[in-house]
């Protein structure tokens, strides 16, 4: 087959694709049809012959946020787009440009080698960076969509590549333009604006506790470090033990809620949200509820957090969202609160 000169090399396909290593949790899953996705330019004829056969479709990135079923019909696109550069910097900002398959932990190191602090709280979380504006991903008070200035997407229904400004994305509290309509933009591209002016934030008990017997301010990489050392101690490995991180939300529940729960429960871990509300720690939820450590089948919930799903090897898609329906029944019955369910189910 002959290519135009500078046309795009399509998107390469594999059929019939085992996907257990391209989901955290481990699960077994094939894609009838799995394309590689290196450079937007494949995207247009991609979608185009995607669409014209009326598949079905989906985007795959590091998959640290998805419980995936054991058969994924019609098309998975791999987003394996890489790099990342500074575009520009000026006296108040720095613009860095990055792929969306690009690891999520390795740009946060990569931000500070380049001596741009802002994203270490963030350390440690699995996935690409496509997907984390999807999530509006979030840490240690810190949420992912403070630092993007726009992105760069391709829109399906229009067939054509757009750039969103920060404010078009509609970032909310694990939630985004993107996740509320989830088959309209492919994230290509993330341009973060990285502040000079720069501040630790130190404000969850965690990483307080990790300062609090320091003579001096901590710097952003002792801030990284300690995140990761938290992160290891209380998340297992996705290669020794299958999960996708923290698998509830915090739940925020209005102030008039919150002031009834804590005179119940005085020692109820929650921390102020926006004006009114509070927000709650699921993880202190489930543990309170006798969740920790036990274990349903092939699935279970991690010994060392509560907030936690894990898959012991044999576990499906079924298997952890009837342990999770288990936990949001339980937690309702006990506090009256419902657990939102973070991955995304495919």
């Amino acid at each position: 087959m002959n290519f135009a000169k500078n046309a795009p090399k399509p998107a390469k396909l594999n059929p019939n694709m085992g996907l257990k290593d391209r989901n955290t949790f481990g699960f077994e899953s094939q894609a009838e049809f799995a394309y590689e996705v290196t450079t937007p330019e494949q995207l247009p004829d991609l979608m185009k012959s995607i669409q014209d056969q009326g598949l079905a479709w989906r985007v795959l990135g590091g998959g640290s946020n998805v419980i995936l079923p054991a058969d994924l019909p019609g098309a998975t696109l791999l987003m394996n787009i890489a790099g990342q550069a500074i575009l520009s910097s000026d006296d108040k900002n720095t613009l860095i440009s990055v792929g969306a398959g690009v690891n999520w932990h390795e740009l946060v190191t990569w931000t500070l080698e380049q001596n741009l602090p802002g994203l270490e709280n963030l350390a440690l979380i699995p996935g690409t960076v496509g997907a984390a504006p999807i999530q509006n991903i979030g840490a240690y008070g810190v949420e992912i969509g403070e630092y993007i200035d726009s992105i760069e997407a391709f829109d399906t229904a229009a067939h054509a590549f757009v750039t969103l400004p920060r404010d078009a994305c509609q970032f909310a509290y694990r939630d985004s333009y993107f996740k509320q309509h989830p088959h309209q933009m492919i994230v290509t591209k993330v341009v973060f604006k990285i502040p000079k002016e720069w501040t630790p934030r130190l404000q969850y008990a965690d990483l307080a506790k990790q300062f609090s017997q320091s003579p001096t301010t901590p710097t952003a990489e002792e801030i990284y470090i300690a995140v990761c050392k938290i992160r290891t101690h209380k998340l297992p490995d996705p290669k020794v033990i299958g999960n996708a991180g923290s698998f509830f939300q915090n739940p925020i529940v209005p102030n008039s809620q919150y002031d009834t729960l804590i005179q119940q429960f005085p020692q109820m871990v929650s921390y102020p949200d926006v004006p009114g509300k509070h927000k709650l720690a699921a993880g202190w939820l489930i543990d309170q509820c006798g969740f920790k450590g036990i274990t349903m089948g092939p699935v279970g919930v991690y010994e060392n957090q509560a907030l936690v799903l894990v898959n012991h090897g044999s576990g499906t898609a079924k298997d952890i969202l009837g342990l999770a329906k288990t936990i949001q029944d339980k937690v309702h019955q006990e506090f009256g609160v419902h657990l939102l369910i973070e991955p995304n189910i495919l």
